[in-house]
This record gives structure tokens, C-alpha cells and sequence, in this order.
């Protein structure tokens, strides 16, 4: 084996942390960049998003939405005009207040400063409410206009303090859609089939167990009425917000005079909803089905479904295999299969395997000489980490099935883990034991006061996650809040989360 193939990841058990660090490194899928929170996304990283981003513009706009695009610099005075808005994101933004530079007065090295101070701040765009709602007030006049549905896919900027790769960037790569109705009742509906968008996904793309639900006052998003998340669990018992849908009401229309006249010429302020998921999806895709040996993808967001790795010594044996492996290429793209055949001549057949087994591709086919003597090929599933000798014919016949178990299996595993780890606590002990153990979430009676949420947070750093969209109300007064004993209301998770 190559001297580059030997070193191994740090166990998950060991340090998670640098295990995730590890994995995104040996499949090449990021790099750090040259301001400290940002990254760069290389190929390999960026082809798995590629996957993500191209099934939600297909489901985006199988909904009636269509893709815009609006100005990365946003005004400062925009942000002002929603109280609860400018609150939320002000320690977040980074703001512009010169244009050009030159060179700094003086006999020392020469360097740069800004030079011309602007006439007023421009906030870079850490998300888009405030400067579409201004743009497209216009566009609006009556409830023939409605309901007008917009898709933004674009990079979003966020002054974070603590961050990793994918999972928190100052820069991160994202969709956000923006709509306005004539009723609230509309407008609800938006917010509950783009949750059921994002549940899909992550379910049946991402093979990643979400719970949907909605937020509490404390974790909503700045300047909605209410928010709505999926959240999945991942491999250490840490929470990840997979995505997020806001209920607006009119808090932006009015600040921006969004308004239209009604069937009966009345003049109203229409109904709005936001909603997004962002590149974090490829850290919470890393850590639900990575292992110790690296990166395993789900086929359906693969870039390389299937990749064939000929083995031969000289050219006797390369004659052998190559039409065979030529075969089976072109049998797999005639299915729809991406595959990739790896030939080249610069590595061993080790180090080739180790090299797709870190970038997590589902299926390796292995073709040798003896192989072809015998009528077989060698085919290694990555997530189960088993071998078959197949002949090449059933293994083609057979191979968009195997995929599909490959991507059933993956989900299911990730459903097990998420109730397992998923305990009932109907006290303030049993929730500490849980949530101060990172055993996962503890899904617990609350009164929904505000100090019993925040004396959770202060105490063991777990928030509410999500009221689960089953059990909201449902508590009904049965059961008790586990932090003052007061008449309980919901039943909502609790966990530490990314």
C-alpha cells in the first residue's frame, strides 16, 4: 500500500470533533481559507452539493416557485425597519463602509486603507428578507399578483465566532425562499408543505432522520410569528437544525409596505413565509453515516455511484480485463448509474480502494484476471462493508435494486439510531441525565415559560430542539413542567445541539 493510504482517521469514540476534520480531509471535500471561518468547497465537496442543491430546485419548483436572484449588499437602514429582525442578526453582520482603497501616508512598508468612506453602511447579506421585500413591493398591486413564489439560491455571509467546516462558516452556501399571500391561512400552508420539502430531502435523498417540528419563542427566527425546523440526530447525540420554514405574517410586509387590493377593493398587507437550508446539510450528511473509515454517501446524492477498479500486472492481463470492465461501464450509464472507472496506472489497486472508500462511493466493482477466468467480478457495498462474486451480468441486472436497499438501509439505520436515542424524561433529573450524558434527546414536559427553558439552557447547554409536530398540545395538563412543576403544555426535545 502507498505510503499516503496508511494513515488512518481518528476513531469517532476517540475524538469526534477531529474525526469529522479527518473525514472531510481524506475525501478532499473542503479546505480552510485565508480568512479564518471561511472555506473553500473543492470539487469533490462541491459535486455532493451539486446532488443536494439540484433534487430541491427540482422539488422547489415542482411547487410553483421560480428562482430569482437579489443584491448581495443590503442597506443598512433596510435591516433597521423590522425591530425584532435587526435585533437577531446585528452581532452577525459584516458591514461595508468604504469603497476603494490606497496607500497609507508615511515612509514605512507600504500597505492599504480604505479610501472613500460610503454615504451610508451596506450590511452584507446575511439573509434576504429586507431587501426583497423592498424590491418587489412594486411588483404587487392585486390579489391577481398573489401568491408570488420566489427561490434564491445564493452565498450568505455571517459573522460567527466559533466555527467548522460546513457546519457554521462566516461564508455558507444556501436557498432561501421568500413568498407573500392574500390570507394567513395561505401563507401557513406555504410553511408547512416547504417543512414537508425539506422532510423529504433529508429522508429520501440524504437518508438522514429528521424530526419536524416547530421552534420555541426563544429559537425562532428573528422576525418570523413562528418557526418550523427538521432536526436529525447525529452520530455523537448532538442535535443539527437540518432546516428551517417561517410563518413571517405581515411583520415584513409591513415594515416594507408589501400591499395589495382584495376581491372587494380593500387595500391589505399580504401574508409572507421564508424558509432555507444551506451547504450545513453536507456536515450533518458526514456525520449520520460517516464511520471510521471515512465518508458514506447514499447513492441518490453520490456524484460516483459505482466506481470499477481494473486490476492487471501487464499488458496480457490488461486485455483481459479492460473490454470487461469497458462492459460493465458502459451497461451502468445505460442504467442511469453514475459510475466512474478508475484505471489509472499511477496507483495500486490498495490504494485505489482506500481513496473511494474515504469519499464514500456506494459500490466498488473490482475486475482482475482470475476474476474474468471465473466469470465474476468483486462487488463492495461501503456502507456494509461486505463483498459478492457476481457474475457481471447479474450484478448489472441487479445493480439499480442494490442501490436503492443501499439508500432503504441507510435511512432505516438512521431512524433506529434516532429512537433509541430519543429518551422520555418526565423530570428534571431524568432530562439533566440524558442531555449532560450526550445520550441523545430527552423529550420532555414544559410549561412554556421562557425562564424554564433558559434555566435548561444555563444549566446543561441543551435547548429546545423542536415541539414535534405530533405532540404539540398533546401534553394537556396531564403532566408536569420537569423545571417548576407547573400545568405542562408540550412535550418538546431537548438536546445539545451544532
Amino acid at each position: 500500500m502507498a505510503a499516503e493510504t496508511k494513515k488512518g482517521l481518528t476513531p469517532r469514540a476517540q475524538d469526534h470533533s477531529q474525526w469529522y476534520l479527518d473525514v472531510i480531509a481524506r475525501a478532499d471535500l473542503a479546505d480552510y481559507a485565508p480568512v479564518k471561518g471561511c472555506m473553500i468547497i473543492k470539487p469533490y465537496g462541491f459535486a455532493i452539493w451539486e446532488m443536494i442543491r439540484d433534487a430541491l430546485d427540482r422539488m422547489i419548483k415542482d411547487t410553483g416557485h421560480s428562482n430569482a436572484y437579489f443584491p448581495l449588499f443590503i442597506p443598512v437602514s433596510f435591516l433597521a425597519k423590522e425591530a425584532q429582525h435587526v435585533e437577531g442578526f446585528a452581532m452577525e453582520c459584516a458591514v461595508v463602509t468604504h469603497s476603494g482603497l490606497q496607500k497609507a501616508a508615511g515612509d514605512g512598508p507600504a500597505r492599504l486603507v480604505p479610501k472613500g468612506e460610503l454615504e451610508e453602511a451596506l450590511v452584507v447579506r446575511p439573509t434576504s428578507e429586507t431587501i426583497i421585500w423592498h424590491a418587489v413591493r412594486g411588483w404587487i398591486s392585486s390579489w391577481r399578483d398573489l401568491p408570488l413564489l420566489l427561490n434564491q439560491w445564493a452565498n450568505i455571509v455571517r459573522w460567527e465566532m466559533r466555527t467548522r467546516l460546513f457546519l457554521r462558516t462566516l461564508e455558507f452556501l444556501w436557498q432561501e425562499g421568500h413568498t407573500a399571500h392574500a390570507t394567513e391561512e395561505e401563507a401557513r400552508e406555504e410553511v408547512a408543505r416547504m417543512l414537508e420539502v425539506y422532510r423529504t430531502l433529508a429522508e429520501d435523498w440524504l437518508a438522514m432522520a429528521v424530526v419536524p417540528g416547530k421552534k420555541s419563542e426563544s429559537e425562532k427566527f428573528a422576525g418570523a410569528v413562528d418557526t418550523y425546523a427538521i432536526e436529525a440526530l447525529m452520530q455523537d447525540n448532538k442535535a443539527l437544525q437540518a432546516g428551517t420554514s417561517h410563518f413571517l405574517g405581515q411583520n415584513f410586509a409591513r415594515a416594507f409596505d408589501v400591499a395589495f387590493q382584495d376581491k372587494d377593493g380593500q387595500r391589505k398587507l399580504v401574508q409572507t413565509t421564508s424558509w432555507g437550508v444551506s451547504t450545513r446539510l453536507v456536515g450533518g450528511l458526514i456525520m449520520s453515516h460517516g464511520d471510521d473509515r471515512g465518508l458514506v454517501l447514499p447513492p441518490r446524492i453520490a456524484p460516483i455511484q459505482v466506481v470499477v477498479v481494473p486490476i492487471f500486472k501487464n499488458d496480457a492481463e490488461g486485455a483481459k480485463v479492460k473490454p470487461v470492465v469497458e462492459r460493465i461501464a458502459a451497461a451502468l450509464e445505460e442504467r442511469g448509474i453514475r459510475v466512474r472507472v478508475d484505471d489509472r496506472d499511477n496507483l495500486s489497486p490498495g490504494a485505489k480502494y482506500y481513496e473511494w472508500e474515504g469519499k464514500g462511493v456506494p459500490l466498488r466493482v473490482e475486475v482482475g484476471p482470475k476474476d474474468v477466468d471465473k466469470g465474476t467480478v468483486v462487488v463492495a457495498r461501503r456502507d456494509a462493508g461486505d463483498k459478492q462474486f457476481l457474475a457481471p451480468d447479474a450484478f448489472l441486472d441487479g445493480a439499480p435494486a442494490l442501490l436503492e436497499r443501499i439508500q432503504r438501509e441507510m435511512l432505516e439505520r438512521s431512524r433506529a439510531r434516532t429512537k433509541e436515542r430519543t429518551f422520555d424524561r418526565g423530570d428534571y433529573a431524568g432530562l439533566r441525565e440524558v442531555v449532560d450524558g450526550d445520550r441523545g434527546m430527552a423529550r420532555s414536559p414544559w410549561c412554556g415559560a421562557a425562564a424554564c427553558e433558559a434555566k435548561v439552557k444555563e444549566e446543561t447547554k441543551a435547548t429546545i430542539r423542536v415541539i414535534p409536530l405530533g405532540d404539540e398540545g398533546t401534553a394537556g395538563g396531564a403532566e408536569r413542567c420537569v423545571v417548576c412543576g407547573a400545568e405542562a403544555k408540550w412535550r418538546p426535545l431537548f438536546a445539545k445541539a451544532y
